[in-house]
């Protein structure tokens, strides 16, 4: 290398180490500078960071302070911030609840106790989900829910409650205790509960001396569940305002004359698995009922069906024949009758019902048989009726399930019809 040449190599290093000590210089002033800018020694009181939320201890993410609180064993969602989630978390007590929650949800935890504690601030709650739990009614700290003057809903099914809860503010609306085992109900638990319209007390051990004093008179009430407890009669003096009544699965066995008159409003009433043999002939006349369950009883006879039901499910009792004209002992050719759908199986039926059901129910689609119990134990299948007037749209919905070409699904039988009003069977 050439003298010329060493000298410039030489120039050319000192430059690059000039040029190094250039950039280090300022990035450190500019560090600097940012960090004076950044730090505030007095701080900013005005500064308020987002809304944060606080995740179960096994979630992994991280929380971070922020204005509306939230129990760190719960889950707040920034997209519900009204709401707190603290659900399936294995929580032995409740916790403290923020005053700007008004839907809390507790379910599935081992929860034991309900006391005043936790709800100090909560006065804004309208719904509670304590089901799931393991709330007995003595660990019910006496008025804790009552002070809640918004509260709407109340669920504390799947407890080991024994009493009736009380008492309960006079804003709540629906209030759930099936699965409990409340033996004890005192007579003037509904006083004051003129908002409630649900009511759920299914899966519980309650006997008819409980329900002889005037329990549910709620004005307002709507839906009213006793299924699965130990009734041997029907509940008497039950608000007119019902609309929806569920009672299966006692051991009632009769049902007065005139029961019903006093529900104008009623849509559904289900009597399955009870201990029924007769029902008076016009029980169930009620110009609203839409849907009506007698199945699993013992009844040997059908009853008048009302003009506007729809649904009838008769399955699992010991009708040996269905007198038709019982169920319609007159045609209005103008009042139709509604009635779509039968369901009979589990029954003793020989045959199918006569064709003259059309007459009388002409909107009814079909009457489902399933399997018929004979005298000698063994079972007999009779086919389920599809009436003639819906066999075109039942034959297209076989094509769209057949191969595509129009032909129907194998197996299946071609519908045949005799006179003008014959089902068609499948």
């Amino acid at each position: 290398m050439t003298s010329l040449g060493r000298k410039t190599m030489s120039l050319l290093r000192q430059l690059s180490i000039i040029f190094f000590c250039f950039e280090v210089t300022v990035y450190c002033q500019y560090e600097m500078h940012r960090m004076d800018e950044d730090y505030d020694e007095d701080g900013d009181d005005d500064y308020s960071p987002p809304f944060y939320f606080h995740p179960s201890r096994d979630g992994g993410i991280p929380s971070h302070p922020g204005p509306l609180s939230c129990a760190w064993e719960c889950f707040c969602p920034l997209t519900f911030p009204s709401a707190m989630y603290c659900d399936n978390r294995k929580l032995k007590a409740i916790p403290k609840i923020p005053a700007h929650v008004q839907q809390l949800y507790l379910q599935y935890n081992d929860i034991e106790a309900v006391t005043a504690h936790s709800f100090a601030n909560a006065s804004n709650l309208k719904e509670i989900n304590l089901g799931h739990n393991k709330i007995k009614s003595q660990q019910i700290e006496h008025g804790v829910f009552a002070r809640l003057p918004n509260l709407l809903q109340l669920h504390l099914d799947h407890n080991d409650l024994e009493d009736f809860p009380l008492p309960l503010p006079n804003s709540l609306e629906r209030l759930l205790l099936g699965n409990n085992a409340i033996s004890r109900v005192e007579a003037y638990a509904m006083e004051g509960l003129i908002n409630l319209t649900m009511l759920d007390l299914c899966h519980n051990q309650l006997h008819d001396s409980l329900l002889k004093e005037k329990l549910f008179q709620t004005r307002n009430l709507m839906q009213l569940s006793l299924c699965s407890n130990r009734l041997e009669s029907m509940p008497p003096d039950l608000p007119s305002s019902l609309m929806h009544l569920s009672l299966e699965n006692n051991s009632i066995s009769l049902i007065p004359d005139n029961y019903f008159k006093k529900f104008p409003k009623l849509l559904a009433l289900r009597l399955s698995y009870n201990n029924l043999q007769e029902i008076p002939y016009d029980t169930f006349n009620i110009s609203s009922l839409v849907e009506l369950n007698v199945g699993h009883n013992r009844l040997k006879q059908a009853f008048y069906v009302p003009r506007n039901l729809e649904h009838l499910y008769m399955e699992d009792n010991e009708f040996e024949y269905i007198n038709v004209t019982l169920m319609c002992p007159s045609i209005d050719p103008i009042h139709y009758r509604h009635l779509t759908y039968i369901r009979l199986d589990q029954n003793r039926l020989k045959e199918p019902i006569s064709s003259y059901i059309c007459f009388c129910f002409p909107y009814i689609h079909s009457v489902y048989y399933g399997e018929q119990r004979k005298p000698d134990g063994q079972t007999v299948q009779l086919k389920t009726q599809v009436f003639r007037r819906f066999q075109a749209d039942d034959e297209e919905e076989e094509e769209e399930e057949g191969d595509g070409q129009g032909h129907e699904p194998e197996g299946q039988e071609q519908g045949r019809t005799e006179e003008n009003f014959d089902p068609y069977f499948y």
